[in-house]
């Protein structure tokens, strides 16, 4: 078994902020699948084969019990790690509550990541089983995955969603009826189940420096977050789910899978990101709730066609991952009618700050919102002394969300005695306990000698009516030190020059040395799957402009 690395004290405080609910996503849906049985659980579309899938909860069940026997059959104990590279397809679903059945450690990773990721993901978890698509987006995982399994001694079985032979995820899986040649399931089950203080996930963070880290997390961490996320939603069975990032980020992963099957609602997938089809789904699936990083936001707020979409069952859209322009978030609330949610957290901690649904229109489009029941912030200097309000620091969390440690690297637990986790970025909290992210503790640009604030910068560039998003980096001068370059993506039958930003941010009466020396006009700005801008990829590409 995987041993959590949270200190005995931490347990015992979790435990007392009556946050931790002692059940498993399984024993929430022992509570609501009863009468939600045929009512859909999942749909989903796999645009690799253009087929769609529904599933209801009867039928998800009955799946993802037939899916644990095959796991068990192969030898996967519990407390054995089961990766799979999966986009959000109905069989990432079922092969979570699979595991968690059979007390299996649930390892999804993102279908971006090729040989070497991959290579050292599965070693470092010594992954019994890796279950990954046929092909997707170009891409032969099949082939991948026979070429790097002699470099990983601990990894028996491979099978491809759509592969042939005994690679067959079809074949072993779903084809065989395991649950008739199984006549002691539901005694295996209940033996085998996983408990809320084991750890039920590993999932390796999208850090852009240094090797990635396997975070953990147990049930209890999850729901302590997944729960209040529904009171502050208003969130029922009734609703409707819609999740277009991928479930291998925790966003996807928690508030896009656990939650729905939490209360037994439907639960609407994509798995590539298509503005368009995103509409489509959001109108003709009646989604009523949904979350995602900035950019899906943008791209829904802005697309031209936007107007030809009954999407008005939409009431909650919840937008986090990045700072979110203040002018994208009063621009998304009027044209898309909903609830616009401004939310901080990570993979470590989940959703730790949010805007309320009542909150009056300044926090609403100024912050990125309050602790959720349970959790607590705070901005520190340099030598970690709490900083007073509005004070520029770096903001640290703790409370009953927080993952319970690094795979294999105990050292790397940035988690003091107190519970405080470091999080590396930067905030200042108002009088009210509202956060703003200013930016990253390393996203900095120093230009002979001033630091320039490269998110307030960012929220000025947003609201220039030609441009959509926009980032600014730093590239190293001889005389400065260092100089900002802009990259921007604009709004469809716009055009913008490096005078004209210059003469908007002179007009905004911003710091002539804070302004951006150089502009980049990009169809799109490299992005994560989850939405996060990669600003380690603009740095490069504007350190190679800089050398030519």
């Amino acid at each position: 078994m995987i041993e959590p690395q949270l200190s005995p004290q931490l347990v015992q405080q979790a435990r007392a902020s009556g946050h931790w609910h002692n059940k498993t996503l399984l024993d929430f849906l022992d509570e609501v699948a009863p009468g939600r049985l045929d009512k859909v659980a999942v749909t989903d579309l796999n645009s690799m084969t253009g087929q769609a899938t529904t599933l209801s909860y009867r039928q998800l069940l009955r799946l993802s019990k037939r899916i644990a026997l095959g796991l068990a059959a192969l030898g996967v104990e519990r407390g054995d790690v089961v990766s799979y590279q999966l986009p959000n397809w109905w069989q990432f679903v079922a092969l979570h509550l699979a595991c968690l059945r059979i007390g299996a450690v649930t390892n999804p990773v993102m279908p971006i990541f090729r040989h070497r990721e991959l290579t050292f993901m599965l070693g470092l978890a010594e992954s019994k089983v890796m279950i990954a698509p046929r092909e997707f987006r170009g891409c032969d995982h099949a082939a991948m995955l026979r070429e790097i399994q002699p470099a990983l001694p601990q990894l028996k079985h491979i099978f491809a969603i759509g592969g042939e032979g005994e690679m067959s995820f079809e074949k072993h899986f779903i084809e065989r009826r395991w649950e008739q040649e199984t006549p002691n399931a539901e005694q295996l089950f209940a033996e085998r189940r996983l408990r809320p203080d084991e750890v039920l996930q590993l999932l390796y963070t999208s850090g852009t420096t240094g090797e990635p880290k396997g975070a953990l997390h147990t049930s209890n961490t999850h729901f302590a977050n997944i729960v209040e996320i529904v009171k502050r939603c208003g969130l029922t069975a009734e609703h409707v789910c819609f999740m277009p990032s991928p479930m291998a980020h925790q966003t996807g992963f928690a508030i896009g899978m656990e939650l729905p099957l939490m209360l037994g609602a439907k639960m609407v997938l994509q798995d590539i990101w298509e503005p368009k089809l995103g509409l489509t789904r959001i109108q003709d699936e009646g989604v009523t709730f949904m979350m995602a990083a900035t950019p899906f936001l943008a791209d829904l707020t802005d697309h031209p066609d936007l107007p030809r979409y009954d999407i008005s069952t939409l009431g909650v859209f919840i937008s986090a991952g990045a700072p979110i322009p203040r002018t994208l978030v009063e621009r998304a609330t009027e044209r898309l009618k909903a609830h616009i949610v401004s939310a901080w957290g990570m993979t470590e901690n989940i959703l730790v700050t949010g805007t309320r649904l009542d909150d009056v229109p300044e926090k609403v489009f100024g912050t990125d919102g309050v602790p959720v029941p349970g959790m607590e912030i705070r901005v520190v200097d340099a030598s970690g002394q709490a900083l007073a309000v509005d004070q520029e620091g770096e903001l640290q969390s703790r409370g009953p969300s927080h993952f319970v440690g690094y795979l294999k690297r105990p050292e790397r637990y940035d988690m003091d005695a107190q519970g405080w986790f470091k999080t590396g970025d930067l905030a200042r909290i108002d009088t009210d306990g509202y956060v703003r992210i200013t930016g990253r503790a390393k996203d900095i640009i120093i230009r002979g000698g001033e630091n320039v604030p490269v998110v307030e910068v960012e929220q000025m560039l947003h609201r220039h009516p030609a441009i959509q998003m926009a980032a600014v980096v730093g590239v190293p001068d001889a005389r400065l030190g260092e100089r900002a370059v802009a990259y921007v993506t604009l709004k469809p039958g716009h055009g913008l020059t490096l005078d004209q930003m210059k003469h908007f941010l002179e007009e905004q009466r911003i710091t002539k040395q804070y302004w951006p020396e150089t502009l980049n006009i990009l169809d799109d700005l490299p992005c994560t799957p989850s939405g996060k801008i990669q600003k380690f990829r603009l740095r490069e590409m504007a350190r190679g402009e800089n050398q030519g």
